[in-house]
């Protein structure tokens, strides 16, 4: 999403795209293309893929996040849906959009979202335990801590968050909502967290896995990401560019398989089949990946805006129709 970075006062919205011209160049785009931006944020991956398309050309957004309807392109060649884009194709066909030239999704939490603090997702402010990316569904992280049992709070806080820690995290949260009742702000929980950590890492607050887990868990984020990556893959023309920027491991590790297992011979065919079968009914790939390794911020991006310091950039070619 839209990282955004300390400006002037007098322009208290500003923001600064991550890995901005890797991206639209790795889309490749076509003046008369059709192109997805997947996470819309502060809107500037989505002008900056208008700038190069023609008149004809379109842009189809998509956001969860209410806020970011106001950082919509003033443009006719744009069309926004409010959802995630787990439901890329089911919008797309609404749009009379069968095919696409490219996909860009920018994943993660904007600088905006973490900056608000009525958000409930930053450590640094005081505000409801909300991180909903989509405020008018689900529950709230509050909402679900009521009821969450140990064996619960220990897997998400674990897996999610890849906190070393999380035995000892779930039984303070258990623990502090048994004695003093529901956890319900940002501060409470960043607290009791601090204190079941044992060690801490360097350079970061002993209560960012723990956040993180809980945001990636209540937003259903991985299983999203998965559902996104699919539909992306049968809605790309061949030739289309599929380009998605991540900001931690676990979505970096499903991107990663993703694109792994759809570039190699022999996809889908079961090892256990004779070999004669298997030789004269090989999958082609679908996608051939643009670079060997991820790419990532440079010098200057990281000096100018260090929350680019985890992105990572993977990209695609797609080689054949679904």
């Amino acid at each position: 999403m839209e990282r955004k970075t300390t400006s002037d006062a007098s322009d208290p919205v500003y923001h600064v795209p991550v890995l901005l011209r890797e991206a639209v160049e790795g889309l490749s785009i076509k003046p008369d293309g059709v192109y997805v931006d997947c996470t819309l944020g502060g809107g500037g991956h989505g002008r900056a893929i208008l700038e190069r398309l023609g008149p004809k050309g379109r842009l189809i957004a998509f956001d969860q996040d209410a806020d970011a309807v106001r950082n919509l392109p003033a443009d006719s060649r744009v069309q926004f849906w409010p959802q995630n884009f787990r439901h890329l194709r089911r919008f797309l066909r609404l749009s009379d959009i069968d095919r696409v030239d490219g996909v860009l999704a920018d994943l993660g939490v904007s600088s905006h979202q973490f900056d608000e603090g009525g958000r409930g997702f930053s450590i640094r402010f005081e505000g409801p335990l909300d991180m909903r990316m989509d405020t008018t569904r689900g529950m709230s992280v509050a909402q679900w801590l009521q009821d969450a049992d140990i064996q619960t709070l220990t897997e998400v806080i674990r897996d999610y968050g890849e906190e070393r820690f999380a035995g000892a995290i779930a039984k303070a949260i258990v623990a502090r909502r048994t004695e003093h009742g529901p956890i319900t702000r940002t501060t409470e929980l960043a607290t009791l967290v601090a204190a079941a950590v044992k060690t801490r890492e360097k350079g970061q607050n002993p209560a960012t896995r723990t956040f993180q887990a809980f945001r990636i868990f209540i937003n259903a984020e991985l299983e999203e990401l998965t559902q996104g990556l699919s539909a992306a893959l049968r809605l790309l023309k061949p030739g289309g560019r599929l380009v998605v920027v991540t900001f931690h491991s676990l979505e970096d590790r499903i991107v990663k398989q993703f694109l792994k297992q759809r570039s190699e011979q022999g996809q889908g065919i079961s090892r256990h089949l004779p070999d004669a079968y298997a030789a004269s009914h090989k999958a082609r790939p679908s996608f051939e990946i643009m670079h060997k390794k991820p790419l990532q911020s440079g010098a200057q991006e990281l000096q100018e805006n260090i929350r680019a310091r985890s992105a990572k950039l993977r990209a695609a070619i797609r080689l054949q129709a679904a």
